[in-house]
């Protein structure tokens, strides 16, 4: 049996992750990825890079794909543009790296420790009314609230 953590580590065999800042440095050098936002829509009206295109996880294969009702054109047409998925901790987004490169996407790439890296490193986020996030109050959202029953056993 796999766990979810020996799932990622083989994606990560196949998959480039980059960094924060180095996806800051691209923004600097004025190029424009795709950044596809892979988390659930309330999230993903919480906080997310501007001009990020949310795409849920749980529809991203369908929303990769023409003659679905989840197709998103944008997204189909995009497999030789450089694309970077982000969630909210980086483990989401390398799975659909990971699908996006055995649909034929060329040059996909996740970002590592996710949004909750990007809010760390201090890079603006806008909520859903295109209003920037402040950094702090911001953290708590990224903040793991576990209840009891989430917990391994001891």
């Amino acid at each position: 049996m796999k766990t979810f953590k020996d799932i990622i580590n083989e994606c990560l065999e196949s998959v480039e992750e980059i960094f924060p800042w180095d996806l800051a440095e691209i923004f600097e050098q004025g190029q424009q990825p795709m950044i596809l936002d892979v988390r659930e829509p309330y999230e993903f009206d919480i906080a997310r890079i501007k001009d990020s295109l949310n795409v849920p996880r749980g529809i991203l294969e369908t929303a990769c794909e023409y003659d679905y009702e989840e197709t998103v054109p944008e997204l189909v047409t995009a497999h030789e543009r450089d694309i970077i998925v982000v969630c909210r901790s980086g483990n989401r987004s390398v799975l659909a790296a990971d699908t996006m490169q055995q649909m034929g996407y060329q040059s996909v790439k996740s970002l590592k420790t996710g949004l909750k890296g990007w809010n760390e490193y201090e890079q603006v986020m806008v909520d859903a009314n295109g209003n920037e996030v402040d950094i702090d109050e911001i953290e708590q959202y990224f903040t793991p609230n576990l209840s009891p029953e989430q917990l391994a056993p001891k």
